[in-house]
């Protein structure tokens, strides 16, 4: 009778360890981030193959059936992505609006502001209301210095401490 509890308990231990491991991966497909759950999720995946196999033999024929389930779930995953029926967690909705990149700032040369944050040589700026990431040619504006743009560079805003 001890024998039979052993192995009910082994049963008990592989389906918890292949279902943990199974949600564990797919996690790491939907939270972004270093793949903690995924590396987890195989990890528990292999300890579930040794818990279960009673020889090497059925511990390879398990492996190859894991990693086909995973692999299922792997491609329902890209025809999901490619139909665009991605859970909503999964899609960025809100647009980012602002600055894109692609202004044209020739309007400020000539104008001047102050410097928000120390310019070492990079730094913001406010001119005329507005905040702009500012360089300078190499020499170090302190905070709340009254400065000048005097060359601008596609999104690049050249500046230099005013003098009177």
């Amino acid at each position: 009778m001890a024998l039979v509890e052993v192995f009910a308990a082994f049963s008990v231990l592989s389906i918890i360890l292949f279902i943990a491991g199974i949600i564990l991966i797919i996690l790491e497909m939907f939270e972004p981030g270093f793949g903690i759950f995924g590396i987890l999720g195989v990890i528990s995946l292999i300890a579930n193959i040794f818990v279960t196999a009673e020889t090497v033999s059925q511990g390879i024929v398990l492996t190859v059936i894991t990693f086909m389930i995973l692999l299922v779930l792997f491609v329902i995953f890209l025809v999901l992505m490619s139909k665009g029926r991605l859970p909503g967690k999964m899609i960025l909705r809100d647009a980012e609006t602002g600055f894109s990149g692609t202004e044209d700032l020739q309007y400020l040369l000539g104008k001047t502001g102050t410097v928000t944050s120390k310019c070492r040589p990079v730094g913001s700026a406010e001119i005329e209301g507005i905040k702009y990431d500012v360089v300078s040619h190499g020499e170090f504006i302190d905070k709340d210095k009254e400065i000048e743009v005097i060359q601008v560079e596609g999104n690049r805003v050249v500046v230099r401490e005013k003098t009177d």
